[in-house]
């Protein structure tokens, strides 16, 4: 199930039913001390950074155990979640029932930060490379910029991948205007709050890391009143 991108503040309440009703809680090390303290009595399982498939297949052991079993991940379990790793696996054996249980990916929330970026077709894009070629990545983003959609950039930068937003962006520029609109949500539902206007080519130059949700507007985005708004094309809009 997906929790929210931060804090229990933006769970869901059927996340939070969900979370209730389970009697074992599996996650990654820091959402399970997010909400530990609300859900007192559980029995928590952490595992840490890429300890994915660990994970999953703990919860679906414990589960065949006759327990309750809730697997928690940042923002909506279907999006970059474990909800698609524990159907792969569960599928094997076909013995287990699992619920995907919704909740609120960064791109939903942060644009709600920033205003209403997303008003018209977007994309998400990852620029994470552990999983995916960069090559592949870089081809998405190229597409997107062409199709002339709104992009939500998730991962946008670490200790390991400093230079995967500046090469992002120069993806984007070789089809978007460097004028273009964008935003950074950071710490989305946490403490350290904050959002940033910015142009494509400012964005290029933006110190980036995992705790920033990058939105790319499309050739129509435009700032007013201090808000990212991408019309969706009503009369007179």
């Amino acid at each position: 199930m997906g929790l929210g991108p931060g804090d229990r503040r933006e769970m869901t309440l059927r996340a939070a039913e969900a979370l209730e009703n389970a009697d074992t809680i599996v996650g990654y090390v820091l959402y399970v001390d997010m909400i530990r303290d609300r859900f007192p009595g559980k029995d928590f399982r952490a595992t840490g950074m890429r300890g994915e498939v660990e994970r999953c297949k703990l919860a679906l052991e414990l589960a065949r155990e006759g327990r309750r079993v809730a697997v928690v991940c940042g923002g909506d379990a279907g999006v970059y979640g474990m909800a698609g790793l524990i159907l792969e696996l569960a599928g094997k054996d076909g013995d287990i029932d699992v619920e995907v249980v919704p909740g609120l990916t960064a791109a939903v929330s942060g644009a709600a930060l920033l205003g209403a970026p997303l008003g018209h077709d977007f994309a998400v894009v990852s620029l994470s490379d552990l999983l995916t070629p960069w090559e592949v990545i870089e081809k998405r983003l190229e597409c997107a910029a062409i199709g002339d959609f709104c992009v939500a950039l998730y991962n946008p930068g670490s200790v390991r991948r400093k230079d995967h937003l500046k090469r992002a962006c120069d993806a984007l520029l070789r089809h978007a205007s460097p004028d273009t609109v964008c935003g950074v949500a950071r710490n989305i539902a946490r403490e350290g709050e904050a959002v940033s206007l910015m142009t494509l080519s400012q964005l290029r130059d933006y110190e980036a890391d995992m705790f920033d949700t990058c939105f790319v507007g499309n050739s129509r985005t435009r700032v007013i009143d201090g808000k990212m708004v991408t019309p969706r094309g009503y009369p007179d809009d």
